[in-house]
């Protein structure tokens, strides 16, 4: 290729990943390596198909009660976002309950119950207007969290990943399609049971900054990249299990998640 098809063809792409939802680019060929990490995926309801995990990110005290109960005042605050590892997906199949182990270094585990919005497209600086445009399907998750860990490093002023990112810290049912689900929810019921216990009752539509806004918000700071993943937030009266817990999620029109406490 002569120096003028190269920048040509440099410019082409680099005009086509900044503005809207920008597509995968050419697959690179696989490096040779000393040894394989295992790649995070997870299940297509309706496809062999598996979706690859890129990166996971949270939004934090994105319902208006549960910002209060953790201290916050959600008229005031911006949204602000948190990463969790890929390898901390638990994949839990439908009409089970999957054995969760208890993690280790803390005595106060809490779950937090979350639609989760999956990207088969990114970009830089995506408007909300476009930014379902960017969604391949939707699934129900659990951010689970050491919370006397991320109040303790909170406290010292110092990253609390450690409260977040730990093994299979983000537990999450099957990807269905948006075709499948007629649409992208923006309301219905979300709610965690613990041993048949209501915990969390709460509606989607009150989320403060919808799957779209997240998008375009995170947008600016990453360039968001098939096989992204958001944990869009929870509701209110987030609480702790210990072993021997079940817990039961349910957003509408997903099937339930479940989790016992090991």
């Amino acid at each position: 290729m002569d120096r003028r098809s190269l920048l040509n063809t440099s410019a082409a792409m680099a005009a086509g990943a900044v503005a809207g939802c920008a597509l995968p680019g050419q697959a690179q060929s696989a490096a040779k390596t000393p040894f394989d990490v295992p790649q995070t995926t997870i299940p297509i309801v309706g496809s062999d198909q598996r979706f690859p995990v890129r990166r996971i990110y949270c939004i934090g005290r994105n319902y208006a009660a549960h910002a209060r109960e953790m201290g916050s005042d959600p008229t005031r605050e911006p949204p602000f976002f948190f990463q969790k590892p890929t390898d901390a997906i638990q994949n839990v199949a439908p009409g089970t309950v999957a054995d969760h182990p208890y993690p280790t270094l803390t005595k106060n585990y809490h779950y937090e119950c979350e639609l989760v919005a999956a990207l088969n497209k990114g970009g830089r600086d995506i408007a909300p207007e476009q930014a379902l445009d960017c969604v391949f399907g939707y699934a129900i998750g659990l951010d689970m969290t050491r919370r006397d860990l991320q109040r303790g490093m909170g406290d010292q002023k110092k990253p609390w990943e450690i409260g977040k990112s730990f093994d299979r810290s983000a537990p999450i049912g099957p990807l269905h399609p948006v075709a499948k689900l007629g649409g992208h929810p923006g309301k219905g019921a979300i709610w965690l049971k613990v041993n048949g216990q209501m915990k969390q009752d709460a509606d989607l539509s009150q989320m403060i900054w919808s799957v779209a806004e997240q998008i375009a918000q995170l947008s600016r700071a990453f360039e968001l990249m098939p096989g992204d993943i958001i944990y869009s937030g929870t509701p209110e009266n987030v609480g702790p299990v210990v072993r021997g817990d079940v817990i039961d999620c349910h957003i509408d029109g997903l099937p339930n998640l479940g989790l016992r406490i090991v």
